[in-house]
């Protein structure tokens, strides 16, 4: 009679506790993990964060990378040895300032001749300022009283005054003015409405009639009854203020927004 061969007994755990374990240490190690990253050391955060708020590490690291000699960098930074990539020097920026104003010079006198052939000097005057070429249009040539519609006489020269804005990259900022009494209407319930309507319809005009100018450049500002040019104390003065003002901006000009 044969005898079964003995099962020889396996030393150690069994396998299922060894899988077990494995996941149970991965568990532990996740929530020390979690725990680990919960705890912010506040001093050190606001310093890192002060740093970037001083530009500390922007000024003297514009690298990711840390430079391996710092002092180096800073030594060149100081001596003027490396200028950003995308600034332009200043005597590119001075030539192209200069090239701009003669731009400008060039547009007021076009413009200029162009008043003396249609006999608009009357009523839309062409001057330089600190600002620019400031192009200043009656109401008479462009609205109807206490309207925003562009009228048919005013179109040509807004049409000139838009193919030789293709021909410059300055901005432009057009204003609306009114004199002092007020207007209330559903379309328009004060001055404010009324000049910036006005305003708008301008650059709405001059951009859908030029195909290369971009929107971009032009900013429609309303003045109301505020900036008037002369008192408003008889009909010739309200009709001076009842204007709409065309500033073909000035490069050099510090402050455009005023």
């Amino acid at each position: 009679m044969r005898r079964r061969p003995k099962k020889q007994k396996q030393d150690g755990a069994p396998k299922w506790m060894t899988t077990y374990a494995d996941m149970i240490t991965l568990v532990l190690v996740f929530f020390i993990l979690l725990f680990s990253m919960s705890q912010i050391n506040l001093d050190k955060f606001e310093a890192v964060a002060e740093s970037f708020r001083n530009r500390m590490i922007l000024d003297f690291y514009p690298s990711a990378v840390e430079n391996e000699n710092p002092t180096d960098q800073v030594k060149i930074e100081e001596n003027g040895e490396k200028n950003n990539e995308y600034e332009l020097p200043a005597e590119e920026v001075a030539a192209t300032e200069a090239e701009q104003e003669e731009d400008l010079d060039q547009l007021k006198q076009e413009i200029d001749e162009y008043l003396k052939e249609n006999d608009l000097s009357d009523i839309i005057a062409a001057t330089n300022s600190d600002r620019g070429v400031v192009l200043v249009l009656e109401e008479q040539l462009l609205f109807e009283t206490s309207e925003a519609e562009i009228l048919e006489q005013a179109k040509p020269f807004l049409s000139k005054v838009g193919t030789l804005l293709e021909n410059i990259p300055n901005f432009i900022k057009v204003e609306g003015h009114t004199d002092n009494r007020q207007i209330s209407s559903y379309r328009y319930p004060s001055n404010w409405e009324l000049s910036g309507a006005r305003a708008g319809s301008v650059i709405r005009y001059i951009l859908n009639n030029s195909e290369d100018l971009d929107p971009k450049r032009f900013t429609a500002v309303a003045y109301g009854e505020t900036r008037p040019v002369v008192p408003n104390d008889s009909e010739e003065n309200w009709s001076r203020n009842r204007r709409v003002e065309i500033v073909i901006l000035d490069p050099a000009y510090e402050n455009p927004a005023s």
